[in-house]
């Protein structure tokens, strides 16, 4: 049988399930916001820990992007202008090309107010952080005149410079501020790479016992114990980045899954809402 020459995409169908499905994904993402925000809490043993806030939001995701693209690819389906003396299995087929053309607008829509919404959070943080960053480096250099040089007070590693000059006379002059920058970079090359050489962990322990009146065996164990402090933490913040990596991928791959089968509910909703408008 031959096939009329009707039109074969119903467009003002298609952009109103795409449009459908689209607000219907913001209300429900706007829903998932609030319920997360109240689910968690910055105090400690209260709300949800990270994975499961993690997997929660995965899976609410996955719910919305289900749902969104049942309500698009069936109304745009049910919406669609009657295609006559047609045979079924073509008419089956359209109805499915244009459930997956409204999920494909959709997905397009969506795509593009998530970056504009992400472009603007990047720049007021990017703004907010040059600010900050220019009042830090305004305070440090202040403090720097005042003092001649020294450790800043934003600086990650000066409480464990404080540990190791640390005075058994409270209120002593610990150490001078050319000696605590040094130090300073003692750690931050040590700790991030492999460790701290032998040579510069007997360094150290000399000027603690210069600048504290520990006895060299006391110095030296106050080296290895800073040292370990310094590398534990410093373990814990990557471990707190590979934690987060690992939630972005696993994110990342939830939404995508989630994304295919949400083609495959819209065209399976839009061949559902075919069937209902031609009955």
């Amino acid at each position: 049988q031959l096939i009329p020459s009707a039109p074969a995409t119903a467009w003002p169908a298609i952009f109103g399930g795409a449009f459908a499905a689209t607000a219907l994904t913001l209300v429900l993402v706007a829903l998932g916001s609030g319920l997360g925000l109240a689910s968690v809490s910055p105090w400690s043993g209260l709300g949800m820990t990270a994975g499961t806030f993690t997997l929660t939001t995965a899976i609410w995701l996955i719910v919305v992007r289900w749902l969104s693209a049942g309500l698009g690819g069936y109304l745009t389906g049910r919406l669609r202008t009657g295609w006559t003396d047609m045979h079924a299995d073509e008419v089956f087929f359209r109805d499915t090309a244009n459930g997956f053309l409204a999920w494909a607008v959709a997905s397009v829509v969506g795509a593009a107010l998530l970056a504009s919404v992400a472009t603007s959070v990047i720049s007021a943080g990017a703004n907010m952080t040059a600010g900050a960053a220019a009042s830090i480096g305004q305070n440090t250099s202040q403090t720097a005149n005042r003092s001649g040089g020294g450790v800043g007070v934003g600086d990650p590693t000066g409480y464990f410079v404080d540990s190791l000059f640390r005075s058994e006379r409270p209120g002593a002059a610990t150490s001078a501020p050319d000696v605590r920058t040094e130090t300073t970079r003692i750690l931050l090359t040590g700790v991030g790479n492999d460790g701290i050489a032998p040579a510069d962990k007997a360094y150290l322990a000399q000027l603690v016992t210069a600048h504290t009146g520990l006895a060299p065996a006391d110095a030296v164990k106050r080296v290895d114990d800073v040292i370990a402090r310094a590398k534990t933490a410093e373990m814990a913040v990557r471990k707190a980045a590979d934690s987060a990596r690992k939630a972005g991928a696993y994110l990342s791959i939830f939404t995508g899954l989630s994304m295919l089968i949400g083609a495959f509910i819209a065209c399976a909703a839009a061949a559902l809402g075919g069937q209902h408008r031609d009955n």
